[in-house]
């Protein structure tokens, strides 16, 4: 049988100066922890009440928002334990093992196993930008709203098929499930999906009657695919948390490989920003969202972008973003802490579409929205010069 050891006098001085500074380093991090518990209730408070006073058609002043940035953590870093310490017993009921995020491949094989749909996703990346911006067009979007969201959200060479992480041919595994020109997660296409899916049926329908030949038998199948997904959606209760919650299971998650498709994904993009200038509208903002403004919306939520956008330009200034974020959310958010005001938040976000913007894909999409929109223009004016005639 082995003799014992018995520690070392270096060790035992080793394990008493770990004990000491860890007994520091908890000191100052529970007093940092109490202030930021604090500092984040007021935010969370406030926000609750300038919800309910603009609910109430109140005006909303700077007093309503915290006007502080929230506290930094600038003690001891936490200690390393000896290296002659075993690590700390792991608890014995363990958390399972995440399951990796889903890509495109997995959105596909749902879809068709659940709902027999397979997207018509063509060769050319250019087939579907067209498709993209004859929608966008039609609902209303400018081209500087579309192709600046586009070159934020998906890097400025993103394809119709890019995941969040995996930009421009990046390897590796996603970081969430936001997909396409203007990165939907999947709980973004459920609830899309249960509001405006008999719309989107609606104008499948068109367009199934004026096209010939099997272009029309795709389009029909593509409809009764929609339908069985609309049924699916809308049998779920209309809110965020039941949508997240069902985009974790097999069919919330074939319903995102509508994105993909050339005749719906447009449709549900474009739906996702035309809801939120509707919102902004419906609360009174009668200005032209910037595409920065509309981003953040798009980014953050309506409630919380709009929020920040219907600040006036002096209250941007002295407004921290904070204000807008969960502590999480905004911890976890280099771009909202290093910005960290309204004002430089959107102007960090304006130079970010700048950049990409000018890149080809982008560069391709704004293109294609000059050359629609000129043919626009031509058949416009030669049906009102065969009114005159």
């Amino acid at each position: 049988m082995p003799a014992k050891q018995f520690p070392t006098a270096e060790a035992r001085k080793a394990v008493a100066l770990y004990r000491d500074r860890m007994a520091v380093y908890e000191k100052v991090r529970s007093a940092h922890e109490e202030k930021a518990r604090a500092y984040w209730s007021t935010v969370e408070a406030k926000r609750v009440k300038r919800l309910r006073k603009r609910a109430r058609g109140r005006k909303v002043h700077l007093a309503d928002y915290v006007l502080k940035q929230p506290p930094v953590y600038s003690g001891p870093p936490k200690p390393d334990l000896p290296d002659f310490l075993p690590p700390p017993a792991r608890r014995s009921k363990k958390k399972a093992d995440r399951e990796p995020l889903p890509v495109v491949a997995d959105f596909l094989r749902h879809a068709k196993a659940r709902f027999n749909f397979t997207p018509e996703m063509p060769e050319d990346e250019l087939d579907y930008k067209r498709a993209y911006v004859r929608t966008a067009l039609a609902a209303g979007l400018s081209k500087d709203q579309a192709v600046r969201i586009y070159g934020f959200e998906a890097s400025g060479n993103g394809k119709y098929d890019v995941q969040a992480g995996l930009e421009s041919g990046r390897k590796g595994r996603p970081i969430s499930t936001a997909l396409g020109y203007n990165q939907l997660l999947v709980a973004n296409t459920i609830g899309i999906v249960a509001k405006y899916g008999k719309r989107f049926i609606a104008e499948l329908g068109e367009r199934s009657a004026a096209a010939k030949g099997e272009r029309s038998k795709r389009l029909r199948r593509k409809i009764a695919s929609l339908r069985r997904m609309v049924r699916y959606a809308r049998r779920l209760p209309f809110r965020w948390s039941k949508h997240v919650a069902a985009s974790r299971g097999a069919k919330g998650r074939a319903l995102h490989a509508l994105i993909l498709d050339v005749d719906i994904g447009p449709l549900l993009q474009t739906q996702k920003l035309i809801n939120s200038i509707n919102y902004a509208e419906v609360k009174g903002y009668d200005k032209t969202l910037t595409a920065a403004e509309l981003e953040m919306m798009n980014l953050t939520g309506d409630g919380n972008g709009f929020d920040m956008i219907s600040l006036p330009p002096a209250m941007r200034e002295k407004v921290p973003t904070a204000n807008f974020f969960q502590r999480g959310g905004y911890e976890r958010n280099p771009v909202a802490r290093r910005n960290n005001t309204v004002a430089s938040l959107l102007a960090a976000t304006d130079r970010k579409m700048d950049y990409h913007a000018a890149l080809d894909g982008a560069k391709a999409m704004a293109a294609i929205f000059d050359q629609l929109t000129q043919e626009a223009r031509s058949e416009g004016a030669n049906a009102a010069a065969g009114a005159i005639r």
